[in-house]
């Protein structure tokens, strides 16, 4: 697989309660200003995606944020990026956030994360791209999702394709290692009933 120049990464507003997401936020992005991978996300300066956009800038890195004007109004834009980009709705902001990436990673977030998730993997099943979804995994945060899925599919609402559409990561090295692997050559199978 080509190396992937950028990153668009899925993170929560907000630090959450446990230190290790924000842990896990700056480690990511120093790795990304180290490899040379550019920041594509929410353009917030707060929670997860703030820590990370600074991280990735204190690492001499890139970063493109993707902004809602109605958000940029209430002051929440990270005026300290490469480049900040205000737009008219969430739409655009989450299209235009999938055409500036090579690859999604998914940081521990709340709804707003798991709604741009979502939206990936299911654009994925539908056969819209092949980009890369990884989420990282810290400290089990993203197990009640993983199991949530897996019920879903014994429950016969998804087929187990589904399964094949992203990958955990448990570590920062882990989802590195992932994206520098090669894609499944297997099919893919689309099935009538998604």
């Amino acid at each position: 697989m080509t190396p992937i120049s950028s990153l668009c990464v899925y993170c929560g507003s907000s630090r959450g309660s446990n230190p290790a997401f924000a842990a896990l936020a700056t480690e990511l992005g120093r790795e990304m200003a180290a490899r040379g991978v550019r920041l594509i996300y929410g353009g917030g300066r707060v929670g997860l995606m703030g820590i990370c956009a600074d991280a990735v800038m204190a690492g001499g890195g890139e970063v493109i944020g993707v902004i809602p004007q109605h958000l940029q109004d209430r002051e929440v834009g990270h005026t300290g990026l490469t480049e900040l980009k205000v737009v008219d709705n969430m739409h655009t902001r989450k299209r235009m956030m999938f055409d500036y990436s090579d690859a999604f990673c998914v940081l521990p977030g709340g709804l707003g994360t798991l709604e741009e998730l979502f939206e990936v993997v299911t654009w994925r099943q539908l056969g819209i791209h092949d980009k890369p979804i990884i989420v990282l995994n810290a400290d089990g945060y993203w197990d009640r999702l993983v199991a949530m899925i897996d019920g879903i599919i014994e429950d016969g609402f998804a087929q187990p394709a589904v399964r094949q559409f992203f990958s955990v990561a448990n570590s920062v090295g882990r989802l590195f290692d992932l994206l520098a692997s090669p894609p499944d050559t297997q099919e893919r199978d689309y099935p009538e009933r998604l």
